[in-house]
């Protein structure tokens, strides 16, 4: 049976766990002809060490960086299901009533404490600690162990859900703490090593490798993770990621696995992200991230195809949001973000991440693929509100024509007042629509940037757009390029 994959946030309750192992030495013997003569094992000369065969030592790295890391414990409370007073929460028929109810017998919320395990790190030496943000979520109460067993209690100066990063402060000085003012890039094949408190343990250190760079996970939209092989547990949340020159790198944040615990994918926050945001949250106690208003996704071959490009790298605009800073800037359904700012943009949350970490008011120049050729726009960066878009990524939905497989009517006057536009509405779907994932009841709005609104219209734009074609369809009142193989 496929097991569902999760991705787990590294925060846990406090528990002991202890380990055992064993192994029997197995002795191997050469068998020759009888009466042989028997000769003494040769002796095995050491070999000199080479910088090749040489296995790297974080002794140093961990000296001089592991003071800096602290344990976090936090108290809060949560509300459960559970019985009023009259049989209390370790009533054995509980479960009993659960299941069968009567009269008197009705379930209540019940607040209850909780407790939680983190990591952090000191940047500086007066006494600001970045870690999680989900580290810290819902806390009434947050402790700050240091490495020399003093305790503090913490106060969260803030905390930006949106990076997963927050800022702590304890009353302390003279702290030894690490440099986050420049960080370093990093790239695959790295070394790295995580230290922090897995399921308590405190300063623990693991180390491996960059797995990868430039990884979006559900969520975290606005962060362009780090993944790694480095071992990493509940705990471990909000921990340094440090390279061999004993600069972090990132944030530990997040584990991908079945089993809740370590698989070999772990994934932490960039240290330019988490610098960013600490700054901000030092400074005014919250984030202030960009937005322009679009609505995008990534490109694949097809896509790319379809729209003329040479190559399959930036974002496709599946929607602009009406009066935002994109739609003030020309930005149309249909375009394709190749640049901010002359860097080439590689996809989808390139976009995301680099606009999201902005500052509102910056003007950027985009350079987009319109109509098979480049042209560049100018837009001022928005602040993010509640219902705002910074540039949000979506996922592949469908489309139609006699070479798509679809019969396709056009939408009646109440169904375009529903939807506030024009289009045409899928009612059968088979062949390259239906393998594309279309569906009857899909809106087909455009055919690459060009809207269609009459059957004819639809097949005329079917027959010159070659063998691939992207459809935007709208679902579920989403909106969203799907690219079609009718060749």
């Amino acid at each position: 049976m496929k097991m569902k994959q999760l991705t787990i946030a590294l925060i846990a309750a406090g528990f002991g766990l202890a380990l055992g192992a064993g192994f029997n030495r197995i002795d191997t013997h050469v068998l020759g002809t009888a009466n042989a003569a028997v000769s003494p094992p040769a002796v095995v000369a050491p070999v000199a060490p080479t910088a090749a065969a040489r296995l790297p030592d974080f002794t140093a790295l961990v000296d001089r960086v592991g003071p800096a890391v602290v344990n976090i414990s936090t108290v809060g409370t949560t509300k459960t299901t559970g019985f009023g007073d009259e049989f209390g929460p370790d009533n054995p028929f509980n479960e009993f009533f659960k299941r069968f109810g009567g009269p008197g017998f009705q379930v209540q919320p019940q607040v209850v404490p909780m407790r939680g395990e983190g990591s952090g790190f000191i940047v500086s030496p007066d006494g600001y600690i970045v870690t999680n943000a989900h580290v810290v979520d819902g806390a009434s109460q947050v402790t700050v162990k240091l490495t020399d067993r003093r305790e503090f209690t913490a106060k969260v100066v803030g905390a930006d859900k949106r990076t997963d990063i927050a800022l702590l402060k304890i009353a302390a000085t003279n702290l030894p703490a690490v440099d986050l003012s420049n960080p370093p890039s990093v790239k695959p094949g790295q070394w790295v090593i995580a230290i922090g408190s897995p399921f308590g343990f405190e300063n623990s250190v693991s180390a491996g490798i960059v797995s990868g760079v430039h990884r979006a996970l559900p969520g975290g939209q606005m962060t362009p993770f780090i993944q790694t092989d480095v071992a990493v547990n509940p705990g471990n949340s909000g921990g340094p990621l440090v390279n061999a020159a004993g600069q972090v790198v990132g944030v530990n944040s997040q584990i991908y696995s079945r089993s809740g615990g370590f698989m070999g994918l772990s994934f932490a926050i960039p240290a330019k992200v988490a610098e960013n945001v600490a700054q901000q949250l030092k400074a005014h106690g919250k984030v202030n991230h960009g937005r322009i208003g679009i609505g995008i996704q990534g490109l694949d071959q097809t896509l790319a195809e379809s729209f003329g490009l040479p190559d399959s790298n930036g974002a496709l605009v599946g929607s602009v949001e009406k009066g935002s800073p994109a739609d003030k800037a020309g930005f149309k359904t249909g375009d394709i973000i190749r640049k901010i700012d002359n860097v080439a943009v590689t996809d989808s949350t390139d976009v995301t991440s680099r606009i999201g970490n902005m500052a509102p008011g910056k003007k950027i120049d985009v350079e987009i693929w319109r109509d098979r050729k480049p042209m560049t726009l100018t837009a001022t960066v928005g602040s993010w509100g509640s219902k705002e878009q910074v540039a949000s990524a979506g996922t592949s939905d469908a489309s139609q024509g006699n070479k798509l497989g679809v019969a396709v009517r056009p939408l009646t006057p109440d169904e375009k007042r529903e939807v506030g536009h024009d289009g045409l509405v899928v009612e059968n779907s088979s062949g390259p629509a239906a393998d594309a994932g279309i569906q009857p009841g899909d809106v087909i709005v455009r055919v690459g940037s060009t809207k269609v609104t009459t059957i004819e219209g639809l097949r005329h734009q079917i027959e010159k757009a070659g063998k691939n074609v992207a459809l935007l369809i709208e679902r579920n009142g989403h909106q969203i390029f799907v690219p079609v193989k009718v060749g």
